[in-house]
């Protein structure tokens, strides 16, 4: 042994020197005295195999092991002189995209390991060393496999002395680590230590804060991680206070740029690494990997935010009591706005033929639009979700909802009095043939984007018809983002965020537009 050069948890690690059968400098790790050494080694001898079978320049090699004349077991690594990739990036004042590129490779590696059979249980940045070959960053996995060769299997008899034992660092811990056997790992526990390494290389910070989970007990830091859900990166950004300016200095930008460039996409990416329920991860480090480099090709990613039915899941199942009144609720509403939508109906139709009629027609239609409006957007996607045979509910009102909108702009394309509503109804019967008909979608919103454009420039002082412009535009955005027109959308979603911007700046005091701007 030639000197320390780090400690941890698990044990204690020196440079040393390996004498045969070659001589070279090597990494030695130590595990703690307390362990059941024979059981140990014998898993580690187990796993050696699996681990030698892993060759990829970002995972540093375990060349042996073994235990000292005491009984303690030790294992050999390639030594890397490298620094924690937090560290690394932070003192070469990465940007963004380069720190993004950086930790592609360290998903790749790790996504090597798990085609291997192996899986790390224990990434977080002093575990992912980079050092420069050529002038050239290569980030470095040390210590794979390690973890599950020390890993004691939990039985009857040690539930009661290993209870408190977690393999681990609890601020990367995914949720199923920190249940209280901690046996039901796979790979996409790695998979969420990923997220919370990204977090910590976006935003200085991990998603839980240290000094938290250090002064919180050992069953309040494992609830913490099962059950709370961290801010998006682009809003612990903005809580940063007195930190952000340097965090932002670290990448080589502002406060402003960097929650913007965090804001959409990458928050999308890093929460849904970060998601509780692993089967709403992404699968592999593979796609975790590929989704960032989409991020960065300017390509649509995967991920996106959760919709308002996994939300209103979540709520649904912290407040079961509740769940049957609100049903019965839901279906009330349904029925009375079917009622609305029927006496809108004949309404419509005694437009044609009584003129007398047409003010109070015009009346009952607008009711008719707002009714369908909840009767396709919140209620389904609120309350009908969780109601028996949901999906085929949910597709026939959608369909009815799609019918009525396109009756509305058949019969009242020339009423100048309705052009406002008219441009509405065409954004939502756009967004509603979005799952149904891409190519149909795009002719109404650019029909919608058209009419909000005239409204917009003859009412230039009017905040709800700039505020209804850059909706559809972002909506038309969307669509042509999705069919990978991208030079359209680029063009149309800058107008629409150059748009909300002008409002944000203008109306401070308005959430929407600044959540909208954000979203």
């Amino acid at each position: 042994l030639v000197h320390e050069i780090g400690h941890g948890g698990m044990g204690v690690v020196y440079m040393a020197v390996q004498k045969e059968p070659v001589k070279r400098k090597v990494a030695l790790k130590i595990i703690k005295p307390g362990m059941d050494t024979r059981e140990v080694v014998t898993r580690f001898e187990g796993e050696r195999q699996a681990l030698a079978l892993m060759d990829h320049q970002s995972i540093a090699k375990v060349l042996d092991g073994g235990s000292t004349e005491s009984g303690r077991p030790y294992f050999v690594m390639e030594l890397v002189d490298g620094t924690p990739i937090t560290a690394f990036c932070d003192e070469a004042r990465y940007n963004t995209c380069q720190r993004l590129e950086l930790f592609g490779q360290v998903c790749q590696a790790v996504q090597h390991a798990h085609q291997k059979g192996i899986i790390h249980r224990d990434l977080k940045p002093s575990n992912i060393l980079v050092t420069n070959y050529d002038h050239v960053a290569v980030p470095k996995v040390i210590d794979f496999g390690i973890a599950k060769a020390v890993h004691q299997p939990l039985t009857d008899q040690s539930v009661y002395t290993n209870v408190s034992q977690m393999i681990g660092t609890p601020l990367y811990m995914s949720p199923e680590q920190a249940q209280r056997s901690g046996l039901d790992i796979d790979t996409r526990t790695d998979v969420y230590s990923l997220g919370v390494l990204l977090y910590e290389l976006l935003t200085g910070t991990t998603p839980f804060e240290k000094e938290r989970l250090q002064n919180s007990s050992f069953d309040e830091v494992k609830r913490i991680i099962r059950e709370e859900d961290p801010p998006r990166p682009s809003a612990r950004i903005s809580t940063l206070n007195a930190a952000q300016k340097t965090v932002a200095e670290r990448h080589s930008t502002n406060p402003r740029t960097l929650s913007h460039e965090l804001c959409g996409e990458l928050d999308w990416i890093v929460m849904k690494a970060l998601e509780k329920d692993r089967n709403r991860r992404y699968e592999s480090a593979g796609e975790f990997a590929k989704d960032l480099q989409r991020h960065l090709d300017d390509e649509p990613v995967e991920a996106c935010p959760p919709s308002k039915v996994y939300r209103f899941g979540k709520f649904a199942r912290r407040n079961r009591t509740g769940l049957v009144t609100t049903a019965l609720v839901a279906l009330a509403l349904v029925v009375g706005t079917s009622v609305a939508i029927w006496q809108a109906v004949r309404a419509t139709r005694a437009t044609a033929r009584a003129e007398s009629e047409s003010e109070r027609a015009r009346g009952n239609l607008l009711m008719a639009l707002d009714a369908v409006d909840e009767l396709s957007t919140e209620i389904v996607e609120d309350y009908l979700s969780f109601l028996p045979h949901s999906e085929e509910i949910t597709r026939v009102v959608r369909q009815k909802a799609i019918d009525f909108y396109e009756m509305f702009s058949a019969k009242n394309a020339n009423d100048p009095k309705l052009r406002r509503e008219m441009a509405e109804a065409l954004r939502k019967l756009g967004l509603l043939k979005w799952g149904v008909n891409l190519d149909e979608a795009i002719v109404d919103l650019r029909r919608s984007v058209s009419l909000h454009r005239d409204l917009a420039a003859e009412s230039p002082d009017s905040e709800q018809a700039r505020y209804e412009l850059a909706s559809s535009e972002s909506a038309l955005g969307l669509v042509y983002w999705r069919t990978k027109r991208i030079s359209e959308a680029k063009q149309i979603l800058s107008d629409a965020i150059i748009g909300l911007e002008f409002l944000v700046q203008e109306f401070p005091d308005n959430l929407q537009y600044e959540w909208t701007l954000a979203e």
